[in-house]
């Protein structure tokens, strides 16, 4: 069952229209087909509206919608003979941050990103997608083998941000943020970063400085989430719409400002209607910037980050 959000009720009650007549129908020999066609012609055209004038806080909205795929989802649809590691041979394991081998379109590579989970259990279990700091050096601890084994390394990034627990600070999450960033910005292999729901802040960069940096159509990825950004200028996160529209969140203001390199389409009506299309759109995009890379060399693709963040407000 679909999960609305607000700017989707016209939608949702076209889609329960048709869903009633198709239980209407079952057995009676009336034939409602062509009422059928012209009621999903039009709760399609009504989608295709809607979303293709949200707002930056509709746009964070979806990327944060209940049903939206997650990394186990992405490895179940888009990468084969997934090998997870665990532990950060310090602390412990977290499991925000997962990670471990992979097979991408035939290509071996080393995968690595947050997981939200997709109900209370599994949102307990995994932090909501919030890092801890063995998650980070988790993290590290996997880039050193993409290297040590010359394996690409492939994240895809999913966080409100890291764990802000005092746990998390008696652990050193500054710490192993800072060197999680350092270990993405010293690799000696390609790197493909993709934010595919939030990337939040710190969280966020630790795994997503790499030579590429994708998003999906509908994510969003900011230094601090619109509620907060609120909260601080205007004292109340009534105002998120308005921190979202200037912090400029989404895919196609970042794309416009060189943050990111490039935006990955998804379905109609976003990736939580159609996880499986999405996730192959993803593997092939990911998989065609890795051709781009895996011949160049690893000082030519340190270079190419330094380069990249360089140049960012340039």
């Amino acid at each position: 069952m679909n999960s609305y959000l607000d700017f989707e009720k016209p939608v949702a009650q076209l889609e329960g229209r048709i869903a009633e007549l198709r239980a209407a129908a079952e057995g009676d020999e009336v034939d409602i087909s062509n009422e059928l066609q012209r009621l999903e012609k039009k709760s399609e055209a009504l989608l295709a509206s809607a979303y293709g004038a949200l707002t930056p806080w509709q746009k964070t909205q979806v990327a944060r919608h209940p049903q939206r795929p997650h990394f186990r989802d992405f490895v179940a649809h888009a990468f084969d003979d997934f090998v997870p590691l665990g532990g950060d041979r310090h602390y412990g394991e977290d499991e925000a941050i997962m990670g471990g081998f992979a097979t991408l379109r035939g290509r071996k590579v080393v995968l690595i990103g947050h997981e939200k989970g997709n109900d209370t259990e599994s949102r307990l279990r995994h932090n909501f997608g919030m890092g801890k700091p063995e998650g980070y050096r988790k993290a590290i601890r996997l880039m050193e083998l993409a290297g040590r084994f010359g394996l690409p390394v492939v994240t895809l990034v999913d966080t409100s941000g890291a764990f802000p627990g005092v746990e998390a600070e008696e652990r050193g999450q500054a710490e192993a943020i800072a060197r999680s960033t350092e270990a993405c910005l010293a690799l000696p292999v390609p790197m493909v970063a993709t934010i595919v729901g939030e990337g939040g802040s710190g969280g966020a960069v630790a795994l997503a400085s790499a030579e590429r940096v994708l998003m999906l159509e509908h994510a969003v990825y900011s230094v601090i989430s619109p509620e907060g950004c609120a909260s601080i200028l205007w004292r109340t996160a009534e105002k998120a719409p308005e921190a979202a529209e200037a912090m400029k969140v989404t895919a196609q203001h970042l794309e416009k400002l060189g943050v990111i390199d490039r935006i990955i389409p998804e379905p109609l009506g976003g990736a939580h209607r159609d996880p499986a299309a999405a996730a192959a759109t993803l593997a092939d995009t990911i998989n065609e910037e890795l051709d781009a890379l895996v011949d160049l060399s690893g000082e030519t693709l340190r270079r190419m980050r330094e380069e990249r963040f360089l140049q960012i407000g340039g």
